[in-house]
């Protein structure tokens, strides 16, 4: 069960406006929050929490409390679903407006209000009037902001508008104003506060919260499960819906919850818990069985304790072949009498799903002898080689861990921030980078591999011009009728080729035909076809139309490399922005890698801790993660850079294997020095020459240098590149002939700069790099299930 808000209060603070404030964010929200009614007001004093005086929130993690105002309260719920805006609308200006309105429906609705209640409540009629006057005032100025607008700020509803309806639904039961509403009508005192106030109260989810607040009994108020809503409605109010369990439910409980809290929650409980034996072992003489268990949701295990005649199962499961064997145990959560955990597991029921084969070479004999992956300590590269078993492994299993989760926060940062994820082509026929190391896809080689005496189609030569019939070897004369029809065969395609043009059609694809080369028009696509090494080009496309958007996929590399850098199969993070220059698209980078970071430190807390202390993870990874949300990333141009590394060699003695000169390509030696040991922090140099960057990245004034920028991290080096890209078709063009890439094969591209063309930028980011910045592991090959390398592609 999730952990819940509780809202604690008296009976009739628990059923007032105030509350409903809370329970309508809520379930806006689709927040679990109960209630907890105390006797009477002489028992507040003996509340748990510390704001014990009047109605409190308590956090989910039942030791943070929220007092005083109810708008408070409303905004520590609505913090906790920041995706659907309640206390920020779209941006920092509605933010401020939103506590603007919601000042002002404190101070000039719900103090009126409360005031003339207690008056009447007392009989007391002198000076009631001014307070009427000034409720009318605010009223009215209440009506002109809704004038033209929907809602008091934005387009959505915010904590502004909750706050003053739960004020103004106080007011109309005392019967301080009349919140009657006609459809329809367009006249009438207060016609545009009533239309709101009608509008916003009669939503599912606001009428459901009411239904709650008139149940103030202890433990109800879960607004979402409210009765006016059912379990699988829709409630048409802009929120995703919760993730519920309708049909789907394990047979199993996972070991990270049953481990949660030193496993607080569960001991003294039976669960049945199923995954993998990490290792196991025998105690007093075989009696008893210990089995580390693992089913790969935490880096811990859990210990299972099988005894011989209790244990139902515990027979087979000793003869099951020791580590890799798999196994369900359902039994008692107790407190562990061994350092080193808290909880363990008294089995009473035992199966084993699973037995290792392992004992003999064909793999019929029950036994851990042969198992690849024994409890002894393995070697990354014999990790590797067993990449099918490899996710059994500590260290493996980490590291998808975080792999999920910067996926995970990388779909969350870029949604939040209004992005549409756009799934770009694999197989293209353009080159993005114009390097040419892509790797080919073919039918022409046939299903059948193996068959013998494939050819592939070429281009072959003209035939041989034929001999005059005199025999004097001069040129056979066409006919007339033969003339005639060749011209009329040329000239009804040039004017097919004219008017594809003048209609702003595709040009027709023309290969360069060289005798003796493949003839890739008998292909599949008719043309020569790759696997994409970037889906820039084509996510650009999108960005000339929705504006932001961004690209996650696998993308490949024919480069001959071996190093841990490197891979044939990678997967890229590459958003576009729209109307966007290279500062802002470095802003959002160094967001976006902030982001990545504080996600790590907050989420994987366990599996980095892990890394930290393992000898193939890093020393310090903690703190190096934490050194990149300190402080804003330093920036500098790549002129500057040259020199500061020419200043180390030439006055400090550095040494490089690469002499630092411009209009080099800095190698890795060169980033990570400027990175690790001048600045230790990440740092963004800009403005390269434009011979080492890409034929797309605009053209700075200097006619030298492009808007391009890296952002080079400790550990790493490079691990974003962007830029500006460019948008005048003139120079693209220019750029595409001086990269040697002809503009023909990227028409479309080009296309978007004759259509409403708008400045633009994007980056970059290897995901596996990403991973290894996180991690804190050397290798590229060790972040990524599967990887790809030259001479290995098995699995």
């Amino acid at each position: 069960m999730s952990a819940k808000f509780v809202l604690t209060g008296t009976a009739e603070e628990l059923t007032s406006y105030r509350a409903l404030k809370v329970l309508a964010a809520a379930t806006y929200t689709s927040t679990l929050l109960d209630r907890k009614v105390l006797p009477s007001a002489a028992d507040v004093s003996a509340a748990t929490t510390p704001l014990a005086k009047a109605m409190a929130l308590t956090l989910p993690d039942g030791t943070t409390h929220v007092g005083g105002s109810s708008n408070s309260m409303a905004r520590a719920v609505s913090s906790h679903s920041p995706g659907c805006k309640l206390g920020a609308g779209t941006g920092s200006t509605d933010s401020a407006l939103v506590d603007s309105w919601t000042q002002f429906g404190w101070t000039d609705i719900e103090v009126p209000v409360s005031a003339l209640k207690r008056a009447k409540a007392a009989g007391v009629e002198a000076g009631t009037e001014q307070v009427k006057s000034d409720l009318a005032k605010a009223l009215g100025v209440l009506d002109a902001q809704l004038k033209a607008s929907t809602y008091l700020v934005g387009q959505g509803i915010t904590l502004a508008d909750i706050g003053l309806c739960a004020a103004l639904t106080e007011a109309a039961e005392a019967g301080l104003w009349d919140p009657t509403y006609e459809d329809g009508k367009s006249e009438g005192e207060l016609l545009n506060v009533r239309r709101w106030f009608d509008s916003i109260t009669n939503q599912a989810l606001f009428k459901a919260a009411k239904a709650t607040l008139s149940s103030a009994s202890s433990g109800v108020g879960n607004a979402v499960a409210a009765p006016e809503v059912a379990a699988d409605a829709v409630a048409f109010h802009g929120l995703a819906p919760p993730v519920v369990p309708r049909k789907f439910r394990r047979n199993r409980t996972r070991i990270n919850e049953v481990l949660a809290n030193a496993g607080s929650a569960y001991v003294g409980k039976t669960v049945t818990v199923a995954g993998w034996t990490r290792t196991n072992r025998n105690a007093d003489k075989g009696r008893l069985l210990f089995i580390e268990l693992n089913d790969g949701s935490t880096g811990t295990n859990l210990q299972c304790v099988l005894e011989n005649g209790i244990t139902e199962g515990f027979d087979e499961c000793k003869a099951s072949g020791g580590t890799g064997a798999s196994f369900q145990i359902t039994g008692e959560v107790v407190e562990s009498p061994a350092s080193g955990q808290d909880v363990e597991l008294k089995a009473s029921t035992a199966k084993c799903l699973g037995a290792v084969y392992g004992g003999n070479a064909q793999g019929t004999e029950v036994g851990g002898k042969l198992y690849p992956l024994s409890k002894k300590g393995q070697t990354l590269e014999h990790m590797r080689a067993n990449a099918h078993l490899r996710p059994r492994t500590r260290i493996h299993a980490a590291a998808m861990r975080i792999r999920h989760s910067m996926a995970y926060a990388t779909h969350k940062f870029f949604h939040d921030h209004g992005f549409l994820y756009i799934h770009t082509p694999i197989v293209t026929c353009a080159d993005c980078e114009g390097a040419g190391e892509q790797f080919g896809v073919t039918t022409l080689l046939g299903a059948d591999h193996h068959k013998p005496g494939v050819t592939l189609p070429i281009h072959e030569p003209p035939p041989p011009e034929e001999k005059a019939a005199d025999g004097e070897g001069g040129e056979k004369k066409m006919s007339k009728s033969e003339m005639k029809r060749l011209k009329k065969q040329q000239e009804k395609a040039a004017k097919k080729k004219a008017a594809a043009a003048a209609a702003g059609g595709p040009p027709s694809h023309e290969e360069n035909k060289v005798i003796g080369a493949i003839d890739y028009s008998k292909d599949f696509f008719a043309r020569r076809a790759n696997l994409t090494v970037s889906g820039q080009l084509n996510v650009e496309t999108h960005a000339c139309a929705l504006s932001d958007v961004y690209t996650f996929g696998p993308t490949f590399r024919a480069e001959n490399s071996h190093t841990y850098r490197h891979l044939a199969e990678f997967w890229m993070i590459e958003p576009e922005i729209a109307f966007a220059d290279l500062s802002q698209d470095i802003d959002l980078a160094e967001d976006y890698l902030t982001y990545c970071a504080k996600y790590a430190l907050e989420c994987c807390k366990e599996d980095l801790e892990f890394f930290e202390n393992n000898p193939h993870g890093e020393k310090g990874l903690t703190d190096r993660l934490k050194n990149v949300i300190a402080k804003p990333f330093k920036r500098m141009t790549y002129t500057e850079a040259i020199v500061l590394l020419q200043k180390a060699v030439k006055e400090d003695g550095v040494e490089f294997e690469t002499e630092p000169v411009w209009g080099i390509d800095l190698p890795s030696e060169h980033e990570r020095y400027i990175c690790e040991k001048v600045y230790k922090q990440p740092v963004v140099l800009t403005d390269y020459p434009k011979d080492i960057k890409a034929f797309y990245m605009k053209l700075n004034d200097d006619e030298k240098t492009v808007a391009a920028a890296d952002i080079l991290v400790p550990k790493i080096g490079e691990i974003i590149g962007g830029s500006q890209r460019e948008h005048r078709t003139d120079v693209l063009v220019r750029r595409c002939e001086e990269m040697g890439l002809d503009p023909r094969s990227v028409w479309w591209y080009v296309d978007l700069r004759k259509y409403g063309t708008v400045p633009h930028a994007g980056f970059g980011l290897g995901f596996e790099r990403l991973l290894m910045f996180v991690t804190g592991l050397d290798n590229i090959r060790d972040v990524i299930p599967f990887p790809r390398w030259p001479g290995n592609a098995d699995f």
